[in-house]
């Protein structure tokens, strides 16, 4: 049986895959030649990650397509209900990449609060003419230890960013409409683990009370912070948003950070992806990076064998 990996995916995935007598295809095929492609090739299984889209148009047309798989977390770019609907498994790992979103969130917030997201614009520009001004503009950061962190979502992923949150010293706010609390593992090296209960809060408490605040919500159809809440937030707020482009309104953002109450941002994910805003992406109080939340070797490793474990359950 055949599986695509549109999107690629990892050796370990490969290997797994293969082992179990699968044969793995790792070309990337353009989004409009799909249906020819799986249909000619025999394909029973699609792997994807971001970039490529699963629709009603690919799930009617190839019918001998029995599983649709994610590599990652949301699938808002695959149809999941439709799909199930016509008897396709729908499945993704969930788990696999929250340690490694939660480390780019707080790459993002001490880059952030040091400044060094514009530092590395302007250093090679004029770090040697200028090196005494610059050294000025940058000398007042602040520390995230003692600082309370808003977690808008307290999934898998929210709960890794209270996890590396907790072990700064931060206090943690979170919010969540389908989870009351939940218990925090802190693990160490050498075995010792220390136990957190954090009580979610109603959403107006987070803006209100936080000094940073960082989303890990799906995208559904509209923002959840506009201009409305961002009045709601303290002044010189830090925002991060490493869920999905859309989830904060970016003309909004971008009005806040002109007018000093947002101090800065962190963005992983945009608007317009694959083409993001160019107002967005020269914004000096922006920190960007392009969509990586999950690319880490160790995260596609686990999601490689993720994948592997449950097509091998499903279909053979």
């Amino acid at each position: 049986m055949k599986i695509l990996a549109n999107d690629g995916i990892a050796k370990s995935g490969i290997d797994a895959l293969e082992a179990s007598g699968f044969e793995v295809i790792t070309d990337t095929v353009a989004q409009e030649a799909l249906i020819d492609y799986i249909n000619e090739n025999n394909v029973v299984g699609l792997l994807v990650r971001s970039a490529t889209k699963v629709r009603k148009d690919i799930i009617d047309s190839c019918p001998n397509l029995k599983l649709i798989g994610r590599g990652g977390v949301g699938m808002d770019n695959i149809d999941v209900d439709y799909a199930r609907e016509k008897g396709l498994h729908v499945i993704n790992t969930p788990a696999a990449s929250s340690a490694s979103v939660a480390e780019l969130v707080f790459a993002h917030l001490f880059g952030m609060v040091r400044f060094l997201f514009d530092a590395n614009r302007n250093m090679p520009l004029d770090g040697d003419s200028r090196f005494k001004e610059l050294k000025k503009s940058y000398g007042a950061g602040i520390e995230l230890r003692g600082k309370k962190i808003g977690i808008i979502g307290f999934g898998r992923i929210g709960r890794a960013v209270a996890k590396v949150a907790l072990g700064q010293g931060m206090e943690v706010i979170a919010h969540d409409p389908f989870c009351e609390s939940a218990d925090i593992e802190l693990d160490f090296y050498d075995g010792q683990t220390v136990n957190f209960n954090i009580k979610t809060v109603a959403i107006e408490e987070v803006y209100k009370n936080a000094d940073f605040i960082t989303l890990h919500v799906p995208y559904q159809g509209k923002p959840v912070i506009n201009k409305k809440e961002i009045e709601m937030m303290k002044d010189q707020v830090g925002i991060v948003n490493a869920a999905r482009g859309g989830v904060v309104n970016e003309a909004d953002l971008l009005e806040a950070l002109e007018s000093g109450k947002i101090r800065f941002a962190g963005l992983d994910v945009f608007e317009n992806e694959p083409k993001p805003d160019m107002k967005v992406l020269m914004a000096p109080q922006v920190s960007l990076s392009p969509h990586i939340g999950a690319a880490t070797l160790e995260a596609q490793d686990r999601i490689g064998t993720e994948l592997a474990e449950q097509i091998e359950s499903l279909l053979k």
